[in-house]
């Protein structure tokens, strides 16, 4: 989560995905600080920072990389630069693609109304777009936190619910606030590349299980689509290569249905969805008890919106962590503004991580299409009903991928951070996070059920700084600097 269309590239790095903590330096890596212009990418220099006069102040302004049409192998794409429109299309129709099973899913599982969920995924996105200034490509899908508090108010009604998300809506933009008037000092002292490295990682393999059950229910079909990705992606050129995920998808869809995989209640279900309508809208209730049950979600959000702002920042080899705090009030308020009217909480999509880095695509005009696209589609029913078609081996093959991507994402910011694991510092607080997010420790606390993301995060967040503490205060570290 380099962007320097013009710089030249080894030829074995033809199609290699772009280096995760670009812009740190190895002296940096022990106190979390970065330098954004730093060249030790091995796939290329940074990208240029826009001029100042330039499009990064201009909320719909893109310049238009190269000739529009293709890309030089090796080359990306940058948040302030854009395809021709109908390649942009493309790529947010896979980004649309990649977000829709997560998001359709939660609402699903919640009992919430699964139009009215999208309806404020896109709006949300839009607004998180807007307030990062079109400078952090990030999809709002629903937050799978929120699936254990709105399952455990789910007696009190919709109403009670809806309470509960705005209440933790609030609070994350308040810690938004907060960490934006404190500036990024928070960040590098919370968040360095051992920590940040090891958040990204769990939550990419904590999704492993979610993705080897689709491949298993369906193994042929997600045979196919796997295979088919990974043939666009590697062996592809051009726009093959980088639209892989949707091709992939498309194949195995297709796939599916010739060969009878594709449910006749699926179909039935299509065929009796009306082409337009509007969305269930609801009125929130707050109950206090209710509203402290999902109060712990925003912890959980917290990492993930942190997570997203270091995996972008390693991946278009940019410092972006003063927009940390504006991603927070971003997906606080779109929380917020879900919450007020029957739309489940949002937060950043670690799906469409693995679509930037599969793509090296990071074009935010991508992203405001995929936005647009979620508002309209929530107005068609059919076309929601027609995606609940997509078969699990489908979404099996295509996130064995996807969050393996993202999984490496995490273990390529140690590499490239030169993260020190003779460190027993490093090396326990990785090693315990690790663990408790890819085999999902999950603990109740008060009635509130927290899985490993959650458990994970939290953990080398809080834990990382005591254990620093007592490494240099009374362990072998405070040795360190008389030994150099």
């Amino acid at each position: 989560m380099t962007n320097n269309p013009t710089s030249s590239q080894k030829p074995e790095e033809t199609h290699s995905e772009p280096t995760p903590g670009a812009g740190y330096t190895a002296s940096e890596s022990a106190s979390g600080g970065a330098n954004p212009a730093a060249p030790d990418s091995a796939f290329g220099d940074p990208p240029p920072a826009p001029p100042e006069n330039g499009r990064r102040g201009r909320l719909f302004g893109w310049t238009v990389h190269g000739d529009g049409r293709s890309i030089a192998p090796g080359a990306v794409v940058a948040p302030e630069e854009r395809l021709s429109w109908g390649r942009t299309i493309g790529i947010g129709a896979q980004h649309v693609i990649a977000m829709f099973g997560a998001t359709l899913l939660v609402p699903l599982l919640t009992g919430f109304p699964v139009n009215t969920t999208l309806l404020f995924s896109g709006v949300g996105t839009m607004l998180f777009l807007l307030i990062t200034r079109n400078r952090l490509p990030s999809y709002l899908g629903s937050s799978f936190a929120f699936i254990a508090p709105l399952t455990a108010t789910q007696a009190q009604g919709i109403g009670a619910q809806l309470g509960v998300i705005i209440a933790a809506g609030v609070t994350l933009a308040i810690v938004g606030f907060i960490v934006k008037r404190a500036g990024k000092r928070v960040i590098d002292a919370v968040m360095p590349p051992a920590v940040t490295g090891a958040i990204v990682a769990l939550i990419g393999f904590n999704l492993a299980p979610a993705a080897t059950s689709n491949f298993a229910l369906q193994p042929l079909v997600a045979f196919v689509t796997m295979a088919a990705i990974l043939l666009a992606t590697v062996a592809g050129r051009g726009m093959v290569a980088r639209l892989g995920v949707l091709i992939g998808v498309l194949v195995g869809w297709a796939f599916a249905g010739v060969t009878g995989n594709i449910s006749e209640e699926s179909r039935a279900a299509v065929a009796d969805a009306a082409w337009f309508g509007l969305p269930d809208f609801h009125a929130p209730e707050f109950h206090l008890n209710a509203m402290l049950i999902g109060l712990p979600v925003v912890v959980v959000l917290i990492a993930e919106n942190v997570g997203h702002v270091k995996a972008v920042s390693a991946m278009t080899g940019r410092n972006l962590d003063d927009l940390a705090g504006d991603a927070l009030i971003a997906d606080g308020l779109a929380t917020t503004l879900a919450g007020s009217a029957g739309g489940v909480g949002t937060t950043t999509y670690a799906e469409n991580i693995g679509v930037m880095a599969a793509t090296r695509v990071y074009s935010t005009a991508a992203y405001w299409v995929a936005a647009l696209t979620a508002v309209a589609l929530a107005f068609i029913p059919k076309f929601g009903a027609a995606i609940l078609t997509i078969p699990e081996g489908v979404l099996g093959g295509a996130t064995l991928v996807l969050y393996g991507l993202i999984g490496m994402l995490g273990i390529r910011i140690w590499m490239d951070n030169n993260v020190n694991f003779n460190n027993p510092v490093n090396l326990t607080a990785a090693a315990t996070a690790m663990v408790a997010g890819i085999g999902n420790l999950t603990l109740s606390i008060g009635g509130l059920e927290l899985e490993g993301i959650a458990w994970g995060s939290v953990g080398i967040i809080a834990g990382y700084p005591l254990l620093k503490l007592l490494y240099e205060r009374i362990g072998e570290g405070r040795f360190a600097a008389l030994r150099s």
